[in-house]
């Protein structure tokens, strides 16, 4: 049997046949054998290709309806003999959409660029050693070493296993993590019930095990069904206002159409001009570069994140980046430095001891599961002797976030069976009978365990992380299980230390600033919590224990989680339960955490936040990779955020204002002059020209005060700013044909030509008005903005005056009509600016009134 054939129901075949079918052995591949593998199977992934090829991002811009329209448009004109005007209403159109692919392209690549940074890993066996691949390059017949935390990279038989516990909620939708072990399933076994297989996308919840893969790729059960495991993302809060916003302009637009195009009609022009003109009319309303606008904006984002040292793994996160007002964090490796060292290693009477050292060694050294820095700190401590050298490791009861301990079972030098247990305090003392003293071993009793209590509260508020120690003689066997952990005897203590992290408390003082409240929630007890809390700078007082967590109804913790800054002796279940319920109460949540026991917390939140060293299960459930441990790279990376959100906004405010204001004057003008305002290639070369600079807003400064606080989409601010400033845009309008009209009596083409250049100049320089609540000196636009802007400004000008004007019917204007434009323009901006002063002076009253309760953005994934 080849690698690349597809092995049946492998979870009912002996596995020494399929060791042999795969040509393979319990000791795995050659490395020159997997790269052939590699080469005719294909990678370990869904598709080969995970990006949109140039082609299909170029058509892709055709999708928009009105883009049809126009075409069709086009193709009316040319069956009615206007090729002339078909042919300026394609190059127009084909204009548009070459921009728009040049920059999603451009956008899209830059993207795939940063998502090769974060690949995922996993430990083979290769040329009879463990070797960390890229998941990428897993083959049929490798071996793989899964323990708590990997994300489960391809389908396999279990060979062995210890306490091997996997979530599969991906697959089947079950919540409870599933025990696998090795055996055999039945040929017809349903999914859920092949509990000697594991599955590519699952991942490892607590234990240990060896895994012969079966089938990688498109061959996997995750791939199989990837169709129907495709469940609808639910909108984020800025998804949901862009759409709320394209329904609003689509009302417009369709009214604005229909009531112009019959009173065109009506007043006996020719049919094919009123059709085009309301087809431009609605082209010119609707900002139909949004998507490319946003993507462009959203990429550059993510590229200034990533030279920040934020990746960015889904980019409408971005945006929810900007918008959150909690963070939610644990504390090793983000409040703390993350570099524990053992400080200190007691008996039960608070005295040194190297016995117990010894046996925290023992433990350490042993263990096989996850790698974590306690142990790696124990084993670093000094020691004249390295006690594994003359012990023998028997078996192990793998660590488990219940349990909070873990257990080694060592032969002696003498021959004797010893258990060592290492784990939290408490979780170690309920399996405890007995504790070793000066005295010797006596009964573990209420009045012998208050002084141990008293010490371990005082190691704590002292900041020190306290682990017990405890032992029990086991008679000889073969295997042990959880069973075995009962009437220990207590051995004594080990005390770590985890400094607080340089500058942590200028990063906090930092996100309070902007508006971020962070709350630490940690598995710690109380008492370190509340130590390194108060030096660091954050509140102490208001604590929360998992055990009150757990006593709280929902409604209940809502209202407690609020007004709570610790949250300790906290569950890994725990923690989704209080992201949870900070959003229920409004909240925009966000979730900063490396562990298994921080998976279903990072889904909860608004914005999952994990780091680059994170486990594999933890960073793919983010939202963002932290490249560093540090709160000051998620403070420039909310600045990165609300920037990114505030030139999205500038787009949409500015477009939709002048578009809405220069549109409604056009439909009026249509309707009272003798004849069109302007001609329907006009308005899409003017829709066209305009759109120029609007790229450049992705790369625009935002000023400091938009930094400061959480940023929210409001429908209704956008509405009111559309309708405001689009009315005095309209305004406007109205004087310029006013002064055409009624001042200098011109004709018809240089009614078109002057109006043409008023509304490219007033659409083009209110940007500098309206980008800024600022007076618009006092806040410096991009330098690309400004000079895309006053390029476009000045081929406005001149426009009239190049060769061949008539091919878009305009002539040179005279001399005082371009210095009345230039003085109507200059009107419009001082009113304008002068409105923008009243306009938010209106809107900040407006949200002081209503408490500015903004709704959260809601999650992307499921």
């Amino acid at each position: 049997m080849s690698a690349n054939d597809e092995l049946g129901t492998y979870w009912s075949a002996d596995v020494d046949a399929l060791l042999k079918g795969l040509a393979s052995s319990k000791g795995g591949l050659s490395t020159s054998e997997a790269a052939a593998r590699l080469k005719s199977a294909g990678p370990n992934a869904l598709t080969e290709n995970g990006h949109d090829s140039a082609f299909k991002v170029f058509i892709r811009q055709f999708r928009s309806p009105l883009v049809l329209i126009l075409i069709g448009a086009a193709a009316i004109s040319t069956a009615v003999g206007e090729a002339h005007e078909a042919i300026i209403i394609t190059l127009i159109v084909l204009g548009s959409c070459v921009l728009g692919f040049l920059q999603e392209f451009s956008a899209s690549r830059a993207m795939e660029t940063l998502r090769l940074r974060l690949t995922r890993t996993t430990a083979a066996l290769r040329d009879g050693g463990e070797r960390t691949i890229n998941a990428s390059e897993v083959v049929p017949g490798d071996i793989l070493r899964l323990s708590a935390g990997s994300l489960i990279p391809a389908d396999g038989r279990i060979l062995e296993a210890r306490d091997f516990n996997v979530s599969e909620a991906v697959l089947t939708g079950e919540t409870f993590p599933v025990v696998k072990m090795p055996g055999l399933a039945e040929a017809d076994a349903p999914l859920i019930r092949r509990n000697n297989a594991v599955f590519a996308g699952t991942s490892v919840r607590s234990g240990t095990a060896s895994v012969l893969v079966t089938r990688t790729g498109p061959r996997t059960e995750f791939a199989s069904i990837a169709a129907s495991l495709e469940r609808q993302v639910p909108e984020t809060e800025f998804a949901r206002g862009i759409r709320r916003f394209g329904v609003l302009v689509t009302e417009i637009m369709f009214v604005m159409v229909i009531v112009v195009f019959f009173a065109n009609a009506s007043l006996g022009r020719p049919l094919i001009d009123s059709v085009l003109f309301s087809l431009a009319l609605a082209v010119g309303l609707t900002p139909e570069l949004l998507p490319a606008i946003i993507s462009v904006t959203l990429a550059r984002g993510a590229r200034r994140m990533a030279e920040n040292g934020v990746i960015v793994r889904r980019l409408e996160a971005i945006e929810n980046l900007g918008s959150i007002d909690i963070l939610c964090t644990d504390k090793t490796g983000t409040l703390t430095e993350g570099l524990i060292h053992l400080d200190a290693w007691m008996d039960t009477e608070g005295r040194p001891s190297s016995e117990i050292l010894r046996l925290a060694r023992l433990n350490a050294a042993f263990q096989s599961g996850m790698a974590n820095p306690l142990d790696e700190a124990i084993v670093a401590a000094p020691m004249t002797e390295a006690p594994e050298k003359s012990f023998r490791k028997c078996d192990e009861v793998p660590y488990d976030f219940i349990r909070k301990r873990l257990s080694v079972i060592v032969k002696s030098p003498e021959q004797e069976t010893i258990l060592i247990c290492k784990g939290a305090v408490a979780n170690v003392l309920e399996i405890c009978s007995t504790l070793r003293t000066a005295c010797g071993e006596q009964p573990l009793t209420a009045e012998r365990r208050a002084p141990l209590e008293e010490s371990f509260r005082t190691w704590g508020e002292q900041g020190h992380r306290v682990l017990a120690i405890a032992t029990r003689r086991l008679p000889s066997q073969q295997r042990y299980g959880r069973d075995a952990e009962t009437a220990l005897r207590l051995e004594g203590f080990l005390l770590f230390l985890d400094p607080p992290k340089q500058g942590v408390k200028e990063s906090l003082k930092d996100l309070q600033a902007r508006g971020i409240t962070v709350k630490m929630i940690t598995g710690d007890n109380r008492y370190v919590a509340a130590h390194l809390a108060a030096s660091v700078g954050l509140r102490s007082d208001r604590i929360l224990t998992g055990v009150q967590v757990s006593r709280l109804t929902a409604g209940g913790l809502a209202a407690k989680a609020r007004i709570t800054d610790l949250f300790v002796e906290i569950d890994p279940n725990q923690k989704e339960r209080i992201v949870a319920a900070l959003r229920a109460r409004g909240h925009v949540v966000g979730y900063l955490g490396d562990g298994i026991n921080d998976a279903a917390a990072l889904h909860e939140a608004d914005i999952g936040i994990s780091v680059d060293g994170a486990v594999d299960v933890a960073r793919e459930a983010a939202d963002m990779v932290l490249l560093k441990r540090d709160l000051g790279v998620l403070v420039r990376g909310v600045d990165d955020g609300r920037a990114t959100f505030a030139n999205t906004m500038k787009y949409i405010s500015i477009t939709a204002s002048a578009n809405f204001g220069n549109m409604i004057s056009m439909a009026f003008a249509s309707l009272v002059l003798p004849f069109l305002p302007l001609l329907a290639k006009q308005i899409l070369l003017n829709n066209f020209l305009s759109d120029i600079p609007s790229f450049a807003i992705a790369t625009d400064n935002v000023d400091i005060e938009d930094k400061r606080s959480p940023r929210h989409w409001d429908i209704g601010f956008v509405r009111r700013f559309m309708i405001t400033f689009g009315l005095i845009s309209s305004v406007f309008d109205l004087a310029t044909f006013a002064f055409l009209m009624l001042v200098a009596r011109t004709g018809e083409q240089v009614f078109q030509t002057a109006w043409f250049v008023e509304s490219l100049l007033t659409e083009l320089l209110i940007v500098f008005v309206i980008r800024t609540r600022k007076r618009f000196w006092r806040s410096r636009p991009a330098g690309l903005l400004m000079v895309l802007t006053f390029a476009v400004a000045v081929v406005a000008i001149a426009l009239p005056f190049l060769p061949l004007p008539d091919w878009f019917g305009f002539v040179p204007p005279p001399l005082p009509v371009i210095l009345g434009i230039l003085l109507i323009t200059l009107s419009y901006l001082a009113v304008s600016e002068a409105t923008k002063r009243w306009f938010f002076y209106r809107e900040d009253r407006r949200s002081k009134v209503r408490g500015q309760t903004s709704r959260k953005p809601r999650r992307r994934h499921g």
